[in-house]
């Protein structure tokens, strides 16, 4: 067995290298009016921005059903950034809005429009989808993004944050449907929370100290409950948590 085969939890067909896009990108974050956007997917740009991490000359375009103008959106935008004034106003500048539906091709050819506009005369436009939207409509505006906005020149590639699905089954039909449309180096998935490793730290505390393993036990403790706290109320996200959970959102779907 090659060292490469024995990597624990290694996937073949997510082991190929992807290219780096260092210049002529466009990224377009789809639910650019939500909660997601506004807390995580824009002030993580702009970290990376700020650090000049972020390709050269790199727009950001923000998409999703909400009618605003740009300057409305900058706001919202920048809602929860902080930072140097004149960095975020420069952020801003590079910034701008489309509005359309998820699922009528009208809506992403406008947002194509916008976007050729955006890159010119490019030679090679590489474009990044992140899908800052609820998992029920993952396919269907990957679907749409592939038969109007893929870049025949360029690079693409096409973000999704988990949840993927509420159990396995919804998963697999999410991952095939995904790759019906997008290759899988064309595919990433990722984690904005990582709290089960907050949760895994009760198994150390337990088996790490002795005097604790002899009454962590259900001899002694009825029921463990976990309480997760933010600052703000689920508002506009009633209906996420609803349908995926809390559990599903904070912690990996993983392993």
């Amino acid at each position: 067995m090659s060292s490469q085969d024995s990597k624990r939890g290694s996937i073949p067909s997510m082991e190929t290298a992807g290219d780096a896009l260092k210049d002529e990108t466009v990224v377009v974050v789809l639910g650019a009016s939500g909660d997601l956007a506004k807390k995580k997917t824009f002030p993580a740009l702009f970290a990376l921005f700020a650090q000049g991490l972020l390709p050269k000359d790199v727009h950001i375009v923000g998409y999703a059903r909400t009618k605003m103008d740009d300057d409305e959106f900058h706001k919202r935008e920048t809602q929860y950034i902080k930072g140097d004034e004149d960095k975020i106003k420069e952020f801003q500048k590079i910034s701008s809005y489309i509005s359309g539906p998820y699922d009528e091709d009208s809506g992403f050819q406008q947002l194509l429009k916008h976007v050729e506009e955006l890159e010119g005369k490019r030679e090679k436009p590489n474009r990044v989808f992140y899908m800052a939207l609820p998992p029920s409509v993952f396919t269907t505006v990957a679907k749409g993004l592939k038969k109007n906005c893929y870049s025949d020149k360029g690079i693409n590639r096409i973000i999704i944050e988990k949840p993927f699905g509420k159990d396995l089954e919804s998963c697999r039909q999410m991952m095939t449907d995904l790759k019906a449309e997008w290759s899988e180096n064309e595919t990433y998935r990722i984690d904005h929370y990582l709290g089960k490793e907050m949760i895994k730290n009760m198994l150390v505390l337990r088996f790490g100290n002795v005097f604790l393993d002899a009454s962590f036990n259900k001899n002694f403790i009825s029921n463990v409950q976990i309480t997760f706290k933010e600052p703000f109320g689920t508002e506009g996200r009633g209906g996420y948590f609803d349908e995926f959970g809390i559990i599903r959102d904070v912690c990996q779907n993983r392993e």
